[in-house]
């Protein structure tokens, strides 16, 4: 046979296969499983901040001022974010001890209960008590579905599956932007429809408690098993944070992957996740100017403000699956550190600069590529900074340490907004104040670029044991 007629070399055939072939179909179930739990976790989140405003509006005396809304606003946020914080300590050590599937299930049941009781609240105080367990709930999601996933999988598929996992949250954020467009039109139709908000956190609530059912069917990873079992024998202690700060080798990237959560989670929910404030002010100067009737303004703001959300985190989606490739060809650290600088830069223009409708959808999904991006970084990198017996304690400790700092992102943002606005009476200088205190704030990402040089590059490595 003619040489150009011969087949092509063997190497030339033994190309690696798509990573989802690389798992089997119990692999592929906790997948699925783990990714609808953290979809529904964003998705339930973000309900709550569409309808946090008009719930603290409808919960709290008539006639209560604006200035008073908006501070019981940013306690809700407040309350919500600390019982997420203290869920992700409680449920990643548990999650060690007794299982990711089993643990994790659980915490899809606190939220998906939780998010619907919120829409049955009768006062302040009911509410504020709901919010708190369902971030007990939200907070553990994270950890147990990352280390389950992790101790799941071969290494070849573990980076690109995490990354997906996570990306594919930011459709729980667009599915709520969804309905609050929906909801504002129903606004627009029935001006009247003051429950509005109740039916958003029933919507929020139905979908993972349909799935709850399916999340207890999940089997341990055979890994975690196995390694429990020798572990109850020679004595090793899982889920310890006594452990996890005792040993120098787990200390370490616990207090310095922490710090690099911190400047993601801080951006996110000290900054990121107030831009509705920001449009709100931009649509309303241009819902004035185009005379749109007082009745209509209500159901009007509420669909921009799913138009935002749905925008913002279409670019979170290609911002998580951006750094899932690049952190795979370049390394993790790198690319951690190019996100950070991009997600400062990308939310100083946002909030600076944004003053009409259409750099809605310019700006918001720019700065949600930069700012989520970092997120798929913490499910790739998180679990391979810990051994299994502290894989969920670790990954957890880190991602929602940050939280508590995060809850005081309000706070913090009303402090220096006041602080700019002092003596000013207009509502635009009240609106600048809040935009100078956001860009500074947002330095908050730079605190990244500090807690990187002492952690080290994974890319290609194993997870840790021991």
């Amino acid at each position: 046979m003619d040489a150009k007629l011969q087949p092509p070399p063997a190497a030339a055939s033994t190309d690696s296969p798509h990573w989802w072939h690389l798992l089997d179909g119990t692999q592929k179930y906790v997948f699925v499983m783990a990714s609808l739990a953290w979809l529904f976790d964003c998705l339930g989140q973000q309900v709550f901040v569409i309808a946090r405003n008009p719930a603290v509006a409808a919960l709290l005396p008539p006639g209560t001022p604006p200035d008073v809304l908006k501070k019981w606003g940013g306690y809700t946020m407040a309350i919500f974010v600390l019982g997420w914080a203290t869920g992700g300590l409680i449920f990643g050590a548990v999650g060690d001890r007794i299982g990711r599937a089993r643990s994790l299930a659980i915490t899809i049941l606190l939220y998906g209960l939780c998010t619907g009781l919120s829409g049955f609240s009768t006062s302040i105080t009911d509410f504020c008590v709901y919010r708190f367990i369902t971030g007990l709930g939200v907070g553990g999601v994270f950890g147990l579905a990352v280390a389950l996933c992790a101790d799941s999988f071969p290494d070849k598929a573990r980076p690109h599956a995490l990354g997906l996992f996570q990306a594919l949250s930011a459709f729980g954020n667009i599915i709520a932007g969804i309905a609050a467009v929906c909801l504002g039109y129903w606004a627009l139709l029935d001006p009247a429809a003051a429950s509005g908000w109740r039916s958003l956190f029933i919507f929020g609530a139905l979908p993972p408690m349909a799935c709850v059912y399916f999340q207890f069917r999940m089997k341990e990873p055979e890994k975690w098993v196995a390694a429990r079992a020798k572990g109850r024998i020679d004595g090793v202690r899982f889920g310890s944070y006594a452990s996890l700060f005792g040993e120098a080798r787990w200390r370490k990237p616990a207090l310095f992957g922490m710090l690099l959560c911190v400047a993601g989670v801080v951006g996110l929910w000290g900054i990121g996740n107030f831009s509705p404030d920001l449009v709100n002010d931009v649509i309303g100067k241009a819902m004035t100017a185009g005379h749109v009737p007082a009745a209509q303004l209500p159901g009007k703001r509420l669909m921009w403000v799913g138009l935002t959300m749905i925008v913002q985190n279409f670019g979170s989606f290609l911002g998580m699956m951006t750094f899932t490739r690049f952190a795979h060809d370049y390394g993790r650290k790198k690319v951690f550190a190019t996100a950070a600088v991009c997600a400062y830069l990308s939310t100083v223009i946002a909030f600076k600069f944004l003053t009409q409708p259409w750099q809605i959808f310019v700006l918001l999904p720019i700065m949600g590529f930069f700012q989520l991006a970092l997120f798929a970084g913490f499910a790739i990198y998180l679990p391979e900074l810990f051994p299994l017996r502290l894989r969920s304690t670790g990954t957890s400790f880190c991602y929602n340490v940050g939280r508590f700092v995060a809850a005081s992102g309000p706070f913090t943002l009303g402090l220096l907004q006041f602080h700019l606005a002092q003596g000013a009476i207009s509502n635009e200088a009240k609106m600048d104040a809040f935009r100078t205190a956001a860009c500074w704030v947002s330095l908050i990402y730079l605190l990244a670029l500090f807690a990187l040089p002492f952690l080290p590059e994974t890319k290609g490595r194993p997870l840790p044991e021991g």
